[in-house]
């Protein structure tokens, strides 16, 4: 790991934002990252090695920062969404009895023997994705606040879920380490709030202001790292550490200096870094050399639509059924641990991208519907 080297993968990162510029595309930034990483990595010209050790590191780092970001994009603190938490939560019970069904189907057609993993895959909503589209088009209304708390709701579960069913042989362990790891967060959460409450976290937010020692942040990657030190050492991914804080910070409220601090320092250099080295190691030649992977890709993305298009008969739009089924966090986490642990088969983490990439789209085309078929507060 050489200063060039890191050069070369912060100019890879300029990729997703020049994609994603054009607003009427509707391309997530992350899209261009991952495809730089596939140029300059094993499927491309091959001049980012993505089992170096350093560089796996801070792959690492941003990973649980972006898991961070994620996290504290889940609005539980909204109380319109709260309040729709009920239908959104059957809802989501719905779309998971669905994905069992179809995450079997994919995986006996296929015989990957992963129906558990695909079954996850299919189930999960990207509240990261879907509520930037939902505020970039205004939408609003009930369906709107129902669906929400839908996606709410099956990007927490499938967080939790993914670590247990990815690797089924150690999932006790996994069990375990989840819960360790949640009930360090629990423990956290109430001190954090009890911080809040009292008015030390202001003052200490207030004087570090004045100096401009940017303690909040300095704390927060404290809590952070630890959590993934806990992660790590109970044998649990960092996804599930960044996660659970995030939620913590949505949960007590980010305050506005620390949320640019985090997007500063996740979204300038670590969130791009992590997707460049995913790009890199994933070989699409896998695609080519392997064209059972295509069809797979393509039926894990088209049954995550299907299930998720299914809600239509229990009121909700067939438009924002479709934008609820926009995922990325949930298999980007199912490719870098299941690449990590080497349970997923050959071209199988391409696949799972692929039908990720197919349900953005999809979803990117539904959101613009929904707008236009006037799903606005007055709706």
């Amino acid at each position: 790991m050489t200063f060039g080297f890191l050069a070369l993968v912060a100019l890879a990162g300029l990729l997703g934002p020049l994609l994603a510029a054009r607003l009427s595309w509707h391309v997530p930034v992350v899209v261009g990252e991952l495809a730089a990483g596939g140029i300059l990595g094993v499927t491309g010209f091959g001049l980012l090695d993505s089992s170096d050790r350093t560089f796996t590191f801070l792959a690492d780092i941003g990973f649980a920062l972006t898991m961070l970001v994620a996290g504290s994009h889940v609005p539980v603190r909204d109380p319109e969404v709260r309040a729709a938490i009920g239908k959104g939560a059957g809802r989501a019970v719905v779309v998971g009895a669905l994905a069992a069904l179809a995450g079997f189907g994919v995986s006996t057609v296929f015989d990957t023997g992963h129906a558990a993993l695909y079954a996850v895959l299919i189930a999960s909503s990207s509240a990261a994705l879907i509520l930037p589209i939902v505020d970039s088009l205004a939408l609003d209304g009930t369906s709107v606040l129902q669906m929400t708390a839908q996606v709410a709701i099956a990007d927490t579960v499938c967080i939790v879920a993914l670590p247990l069913v990815i690797d089924p042989g150690n999932a006790v362990r996994a069990a375990v380490g989840a819960l360790v790891v949640t009930v360090a967060a629990a423990a956290i959460f109430f001190v954090l709030r009890a911080l809040h409450r009292s008015g030390d976290w202001r003052r200490l937010h207030k004087f570090s202001e004045k100096r401009k020692f940017a303690l909040e942040l300095r704390i927060n990657l404290v809590i952070l790292f630890s959590l993934a030190a806990l992660a790590a050492s109970t044998h649990v991914s960092v996804m599930l550490a960044g996660f659970a804080f995030g939620l913590i910070l949505a949960a007590i409220g980010e305050p506005r200096r620390l949320a640019k601090q985090l997007f500063a320092i996740t979204d300038g250099f670590f969130a791009p870094l992590f997707f460049v080295w995913l790009g890199a190691s994933i070989n699409l030649r896998d695609l080519v050399i392997h064209p059972s992977s295509i069809a797979l890709g393509v039926a894990l993305g088209g049954a995550t639509l299907i299930v998720h298009s299914a809600l239509r008969a229990t009121g909700l739009p067939l438009s924002l059924g479709v934008l609820s089924a926009a995922q990325l966090g949930v298999p980007v986490a199912a490719v870098t641990v299941g690449s990590q642990l080497g349970v997923l088969g050959n071209g199988e983490p391409a696949a799972i991208l692929l039908g990720a990439l197919i349900t953005v789209g999809a979803a990117t085309l539904a959101g613009s519907a929904a707008a236009r078929a006037g799903l606005t507060a007055s709706s």
